[in-house]
């Protein structure tokens, strides 16, 4: 793959800025932790995040998935009515408090299961889509491996303590993004902050909701293993970010962590602008092609997060399979972009063919073969 390798001053109008500022690693109490910036797809920070640890009730966001998928694909409705198995009525720990006798609407279990962490709601739903809550975890795990959860194992719909029963902090990341992404409309209920039934009202137990930071859904969950965990999401102007973290002694210390992050990942990041719009940055070998290369451009404005504390020089270089083969088509992803910032995974942002390039007519393949005998003839220019 041609690398080519770039003196970006002319690119990144902003380097000079950008010469004092530094990577200011996230410093927080979470042991285990993962922070991502949804618009641009950057890792903000990490760490331990691809360890397998058990998701107590954080889990359940994979069941509201599968819930959320039903609805979309007219499986089920807004007002569907659900029976209550004494499996479900039977569960331990958190609970909306579901009677074998109810028989509660779909609205209603999305309630039960975001809001008050319901156990039963979970394997309601989960006996519900799947006939039983075994075949639902089977479904479920398919489902995973489909939105890209790679380090999961699912065993059942409440994250009710099982060994088999997995998430890396990363999957949870990617889970929380596919429910925001996917099903905006129905990620409003996240939002809501309490939930009454049975003449029981329960408050969201998601911290900073109502703190006016942004935070706007998502689960927490504990385990004696995982210690007191979150997966939540703020936005405050243009900018969404997701992070998930555990490992925590108290809920106190979980909402501490909560704003922290919050704060961190608004704060110590600003975004600039790499490469705007039509702007050209390399050129690209064409073989065969009526033009010997072609411009590589950004089909749109591209821009990163970047610290707003760094000592050291952002650098970058262009990716390609090459030489391309003629034609080339003027909008044409051929390249990459790859962005690298001290202290932070690389960012790779697309580039496009900026010009069309036929095919060559006899001419230009004439000398591409003969260029081509010559190298391996040994007959290239001194």
């Amino acid at each position: 793959m041609p690398v080519l390798r770039l003196l970006i001053a002319s690119v990144f109008l902003v380097a000079s800025a950008l010469s004092a500022l530094a990577q200011s690693p996230y410093g927080g109490r979470a042991p285990n932790y993962y922070i991502l910036d949804v618009g641009s797809g950057q890792v903000l920070a990490q760490q331990n995040a691809e360890i397998p640890l058990p998701p107590a009730s954080m889990s359940k966001l994979m069941t509201l998935a599968m819930l959320f998928d039903a609805i979309d694909e007219g499986r089920v409705s807004l007002t569907s009515t659900w029976n209550i198995s004494q499996h479900a009525h039977e569960m331990g720990g958190s609970s909306m408090f579901l009677e074998t006798r109810d028989r509660p609407t779909t609205e209603d279990l999305i309630r039960g299961l975001v809001i008050v962490s319901g156990n039963d709601a979970a394997v309601a739903i989960a006996e519900g889509l799947g006939g039983t809550e075994p075949a639902f975890a089977q479904m479920a795990q398919q489902r995973a491996e489909q939105i890209g959860m790679t380090q999961t194992t699912i065993a059942n719909a409440s994250g009710w303590p099982d060994p088999r029963h997995r998430m890396s902090l990363h999957d949870l990341a990617v889970l929380a993004r596919y429910i925001i992404t996917a099903h905006p409309q129905l990620y409003q209920y996240l939002h809501e902050t309490q939930f009454t039934w049975n003449g029981i009202t329960q408050p969201n137990r998601l911290p900073l909701l109502s703190a006016g930071v942004g935070v706007d859904g998502l689960k927490t969950g504990h385990t004696e293993e995982a210690g007191y965990s979150m997966v939540g999401s703020a936005v405050q102007g243009s900018r969404r970010i997701i992070f998930v973290f555990s490992g925590l002694n108290s809920p106190a210390e979980r909402a501490e962590e909560a704003e922290r992050i919050v704060s961190w990942a608004f704060r110590q990041f600003v975004e600039r602008e790499v490469l705007p719009q039509g702007h050209a940055i390399a050129e690209a070998e064409v073989w065969m092609g009526a033009a010997p290369s072609v411009p590589l451009v950004a089909a749109q404005d591209l821009n990163v997060l970047v610290p707003v504390m760094a000592h050291a020089d952002i650098a970058a270089h262009v990716e390609y399979d090459g030489p391309l083969a003629a034609p080339v088509t003027a909008g044409q992803e051929i390249a990459t972009l790859v962005v690298e910032v001290p202290g932070m995974d690389p960012r790779r942002l697309p580039l496009v063919a900026g010009a069309d390039v036929a095919e060559g007519g006899f001419m230009p393949r004439i000398r591409t073969a003969a260029a081509v005998l010559g190298e391996r003839l040994g007959l290239g220019q001194p």
